[in-house]
């Protein structure tokens, strides 16, 4: 059976996220501000909005985040982004925690490469 799923567009301005019907098509879909430099804040955040919106799908959702940055090969800890709060933490497995399931996490500029390539 196909299921809803949730991609998150983690920002420094903003995060949105949007919920996609099993055809693919956006249900739903969220902004809030980014908590600028506050990295539990961010996490609250994000959790919020997946939350909010399976609330109104009245179903649980897989998960995807499109971040700044990217995961490290070597521990899994976030690099390079432009939000810094991210950088040296283990986003992808507090969010997990947060969340309760395993989520796909991925740099938002790949991201961006692959939705236009699709």
């Amino acid at each position: 059976m196909r299921q809803y799923r949730i991609g998150v567009d983690l920002g420094g301005t903003k995060i949105e996220a949007a919920a996609l019907d099993p055809n693919g098509e956006i249900a739903l879909r969220r902004r809030a501000a980014t908590p600028v430099g506050q990295y539990d804040a961010t996490l609250a955040a994000v959790e919020d909005l997946v939350r909010s919106l399976e609330t109104e799908l009245g179903t649980r959702a897989s998960v995807g985040i499109a971040t700044p940055g990217a995961r490290s090969l070597v521990d899994g800890r976030m690099k390079n982004a432009n939000s810094t709060c991210l950088n040296g933490r283990a986003l992808k497995e507090d969010l997990e925690r947060r969340l309760g399931r395993e989520i796909r996490v991925a740099n938002d500029a790949n991201c961006f490469a692959l939705s236009e390539a699709v």
